[in-house]
């Protein structure tokens, strides 16, 4: 049993208002709303401090709750949802960003399952393997590395597990990237894990990288990692990208 909560904001550095920009005649929200639903989740919420993307969850049939337009990130705008709603503190949340409009539903169930396998942990999220030398020196693929058992060791932007006698004068070759695992921004938090995260401060790691899984680290907090049972689809980041998902959606493909 667990809940899907959709942060959605409406300003968009790279792609402004992101999330209503149509596909196949419908916001993208709608379609993100829609993976949602086919995961098995018991509830699904969209989270936002915008008024026409409440309006368009409500088009959708989605509950919406209106948040506070100060938070930081998404997971602060969950942790508001989960506090409203009184979610119970072992309640499982998934969080589902709303620019994911291929996100494969089966991914949402698996992260659930897998924090609900591992009741020590907080945090669950999923990888997949690089697939390139470019995609792993792209500081925009998240890279992550774990320990034997599953747990999270570390995140970073930068290309690890380095090889040390693979990579010639600092630069990567054809094979080095082989065990490397991409990070998939899908998580499944308990409420309680959830409500304290969105409490602590940024420390100096996450600051650098500009990456939120590394406070959960740094404060000690587990995260389990397991690979992807389905390739994740691609987010919406710029028109180059929604020009891609409008060709798959519109052409019938999810």
């Amino acid at each position: 049993m667990f809940r899907v909560v959709i942060p959605a904001r409406l300003n968009s550095a790279r792609l402004p208002g992101k999330v209503l920009l149509p596909i196949g005649g419908r916001p993208m929200l709608h379609w993100v709303c829609e993976r949602a639903r086919e995961s098995g989740a018991t509830q699904v919420v969209v989270a936002t401090d915008d008024e026409r993307i409440r309006a368009a969850a409500a088009l959708a049939g989605v509950e919406c709750v209106l948040t506070a337009s100060t938070h930081p990130s998404g997971t602060d705008r969950i942790a508001e949802v989960a506090r409203t709603l009184e979610w119970a503190p072992e309640d499982i949340v998934v969080n589902l960003q709303a620019d994911e409009p291929l996100m494969p539903p089966a991914l949402l169930g698996q992260v659930a399952q897998l924090l609900q396998e591992h009741p020590a942990a907080d945090i669950a999220t999923l990888a997949t393997p690089v697939a390139s030398a470019a995609e792993f020196v792209d500081p925009n693929a998240v890279k992550v590395v774990m320990a034997v058992d599953g747990r999270a060791l570390l995140f970073s932007r930068a290309p690890i597990p380095w090889d040390r006698d693979g990579a010639c004068a600092g630069v990567p070759g054809a094979n080095s990237h082989r065990g490397a695992l991409r990070h998939i921004g899908l998580y499944a938090y308990r409420v309680r894990s959830l409500s304290r995260l969105s409490q602590l401060p940024p420390g100096p790691l996450e600051l650098r990288e500009k990456l939120e899984q590394l406070r959960a680290l740094a404060h000690g907090m587990q995260i389990r990692v397991a690979l992807a049972i389905a390739p994740p689809g691609v987010d919406v980041n710029t028109v180059a990208d929604l020009e891609r998902i409008r060709e798959q959606l519109e052409g019938g493909q999810k």
